[in-house]
C-alpha cells in the first residue's frame, strides 16, 4: 500500500512539473501571439494614417512621386540636411521640399522624423509611455520641444491606447535606419539660414 501511494505521489507529481512547464511554455506562446497581432495591427494603423507619406523620403517612381520604401520611415534625410525656409507662394500657407520630408511655414522649418528603432537616430531609446505621451502632448518624448506642423498630433491624439500601443509595437519591429535628421527651425532660425 504505501508503495503504491508513493508511486500515486510521485505521478501526480511528474504530471504538475508537467503541466507546469507546458503551461510556462503556453504562456510564452501566447505572449508572442498576442505581440505579434498588436505589431500587425500597428503595421495597418501605419497603412490608413499616412505615416509612410512624410516619414518616408519620396522618390521619383515610373507613375510620380512615391515614398523610397528602402528609407522606410525613416525621416528627413540627413544627406540633404537643413533647408533654407521658402516663403509660400501666394494664395498658399506652407512649402514642402521634393522628398515631402521637410516643411516651410509661418512656424519655421519641420523635418520627420526618424520613426525607426535605430539606437541613436530613431525611436531606439523611447518607451511606449514616452511614444504614447509625444501624441497625446504634441511634445518630442513627451516632454520637450513642440511637434510641430504639418505632424496632425492634434488627430492622432484620438487613437485609443490600444492603437498607439499597436503603432509603438510595429515600430519596434521595423529595420533600423542610421539616419540623423535635422533639428527644428524657428521662425528666425529659418529666415537666416543656409542650404548645406
Amino acid at each position: 500500500m504505501k508503495k503504491t501511494l508513493a508511486i500515486a505521489v510521485m505521478g501526480v507529481a511528474a504530471a504538475v512539473v508537467t503541466v507546469i512547464g507546458f503551461g510556462g511554455s503556453a504562456i510564452g506562446s501566447m505572449r508572442e501571439r498576442q505581440q505579434s497581432e498588436k505589431a500587425a495591427r500597428g503595421a495597418y494603423l501605419v497603412k490608413i494614417m499616412g505615416c509612410n507619406d512624410c516619414h518616408t523620403p519620396w522618390k521619383m517612381g515610373a507613375n510620380g512621386p512615391e515614398p523610397d520604401m528602402t528609407r522606410m520611415l525613416s525621416g528627413h534625410p540627413e544627406q540633404v540636411g537643413r533647408l533654407k525656409a521658402v516663403r509660400a507662394p501666394e494664395g498658399w500657407e506652407w512649402s514642402a521640399a521634393p522628398t515631402n520630408t521637410a516643411f516651410s511655414g509661418a512656424w519655421g522649418v519641420s523635418y520627420t522624423a526618424n520613426l525607426t528603432p535605430d539606437q541613436n537616430t530613431g525611436l531606439g531609446i523611447w518607451t511606449e509611455d514616452m511614444f504614447i505621451s509625444a501624441i497625446r502632448t504634441g511634445r518630442h518624448m513627451g516632454v520637450s520641444r513642440p511637434i510641430n506642423p504639418p505632424m496632425p498630433w492634434p488627430m492622432y491624439r484620438n487613437a485609443t491606447d490600444d492603437d498607439l500601443k499597436a503603432l509603438y509595437a510595429y515600430l519596434r519591429t521595423i529595420q533600423p535606419v542610421t539616419n540623423h535628421v535635422p533639428d527644428y527651425q524657428p521662425p528666425a532660425e529659418a529666415t537666416t539660414s543656409e542650404a548645406r
